[in-house]
């Protein structure tokens, strides 16, 4: 009886064995056959590329009939390893960027990589939870220098891809399958520059059509936020719940919270917040709806960033970055700050992702820790501050504008203690930068002491009281000097 159970236990076992290799050989031939289709599918694009790459010599002769006065067949200009074969061949009238191909190839594979790795950040700061609702930054000049990045970000986010027509342009967006996706739709609330709402109608028409597919789709409300917001929206009576694309009236420009930070008018940071909604509560979409120039939306609007986790802004250049252009505290950072006031899941905090476009990592860095990156290889940098001061009156105003700035960021965000205490030491404190800045531009130098005291006197900074009496008595000097005193 035991050699009979000992032997019936074997061929369970070797049954079992066989099963399990069958299994295996099954999925074996599966992951062979889609690395075969993809191999395929490279090879065929290899070719592609090589056939019109030996077009070159189409140069010379597109050269010659423009000489001569011919017509030279327009095609965008770009990168093949960033753009695809669609800049292919060469030798014809290029354009920086063809709307309708947007986002490139290029740009969506880095715009899933940093969406991906935005949610991970979040998810991180988050005991694993989801941001329902992320504010994505669309300029653009970002749009124009990264062929679409911004776009490409909210396309991932939301869960959907572009698909292209034959001549490789961009004609839907179409959203993928929950089961393929793997986790909920987050919706995305597009903040529009004018600037992009001008000169990317077609991209602003496709994402419209998309986000009302997403609030319309059959899937449940806890996997898809676009649903879930705008169903509670159309619940309370709201028009066009599922309007996602916000930016200021037809023909205006601008949040105006530069100038009011500018100008000093203002008193608490949410009314820098509550001056980006009032300029950016216009709704925009497909053509032939009202949305295609613009309704005010303001009841959405503020929906929308009561449920915003996260903020995303993009930095094309290396040149520039957050703390040198006012236009990113008065749009990201008024955001953000709207966000939390409005937001009360948050505790007052909404994060904010920066992706920077220019390197050729895609690692998204919260805005504090670039903040203080920033300031210290910048403002604070001594090789920074004296290459400014020689350059006079031009380089005095820069230092200048970083100071306004930075009053303009600690209203919106947070600003380290160690950014005013060493601004103030280097610029302010220090008698040879001073006397420098005082001399090649007065009014710059005035702009330092005030911005220094203003940040102290609205609590932004605290300074000790023999600091704010320097500071008052070289401001007395400074207002003498302008004003021709002495």
């Amino acid at each position: 009886n035991n050699n009979n159970n000992n032997n019936n236990n074997n061929n369970k076992l070797e049954a079992k064995r066989q099963v399990d290799a069958f299994e295996e050989s099954i999925a074996n031939g599966k992951k062979e056959a889609e690395v075969a289709a993809r191999a395929v599918a490279v090879m065929e694009e290899a070719c592609l590329i090589k056939s019109l790459l030996e077009q070159s010599t189409g140069e010379l002769d597109a050269l010659l009939n423009g000489l001569n006065g011919g017509y030279v067949l327009p095609a965008p200009g770009g990168d093949v390893l960033r753009d695809g074969a669609g800049v292919l061949p060469t030798g014809r009238n290029m354009h920086s960027l063809d709307p309708y191909r947007m986002p490139s190839a290029g740009a969506w594979v880095r715009g899933q990589l940093a969406a991906k790795r935005i949610l991970e950040q979040h998810q991180a700061l988050n005991d694993g939870a989801y941001p329902e609702t992320v504010a994505v930054a669309m300029w653009g000049l970002d749009a124009i220098k990264t062929r679409g990045e911004s776009i490409a970000i909210a396309l991932a986010l939301v869960g959907a891809q572009p698909v292209k027509e034959g001549t490789g342009r961009v004609v839907r967006y179409e959203l993928i399958p929950l089961e393929q996706l793997g986790r909920p739709r987050v919706d995305v609330l597009a903040t529009l520059s004018g600037i992009f709402r001008d000169s990317f109608a077609n991209v602003v028409e496709l994402l419209d059509d998309c986000f009302e597919r997403a609030a319309a789709a059959d899937e449940p409300p806890e996997m898809n936020y676009v649903r879930k917001h705008s169903d509670l929206l159309r619940a309370q009576g709201v028009e066009k719940p599922a309007a996602r694309l916000f930016s200021n009236p037809p023909g205006d420009y601008g949040s105006m919270v530069n100038e009011r930070v500018g100008s000093g008018e203002w008193e608490e940071g949410d009314e820098l917040g509550d001056t980006w909604v009032s300029r950016n509560s216009f709704a925009y979409g497909r053509a032939g709806a009202d949305e295609a120039q613009g309704v005010a939306r303001p009841k959405v609007l503020e929906a929308l960033l009561s449920t915003t986790d996260r903020v995303v802004q993009e930095v094309d250049s290396v040149e520039y970055g957050l703390t040198d252009i006012t236009e990113y505290f008065a749009n990201t950072g008024a955001v953000k700050k709207a966000a939390e006031k409005r937001n009360l899941r948050a505790n007052g905090k909404v994060g904010v992702s920066i992706v920077e476009a220019f390197g050729a990592e895609v690692r998204p860095r919260e805005l504090e820790s670039t903040l203080r990156l920033e300031y210290r290889s910048k403002l604070l940098n001594p090789k920074w501050a004296q290459a400014m001061v020689a350059q006079g009156a031009g380089g005095a105003y820069e230092v200048s504008q970083r100071m306004t700035a930075m009053v303009g960021w600690a209203a919106t965000a947070d600003v380290d203690k160690f950014v005013f205490d060493g601004a103030a030491e280097r610029y302010a404190l220090d008698p040879a930068m001073a006397n420098k800045l005082r001399k090649s531009n007065p009014e710059a130098f005035k702009n330092v002491l005030r911005r220094l005291l203003e940040a102290a006197g609205r609590g932004m900074w605290e300074a000790d009281p023999d600091t704010i009496e320097q500071l008052k008595d070289l401001y007395a000097e400074a207002d003498d000097t302008a004003e021709g005193v002495r």
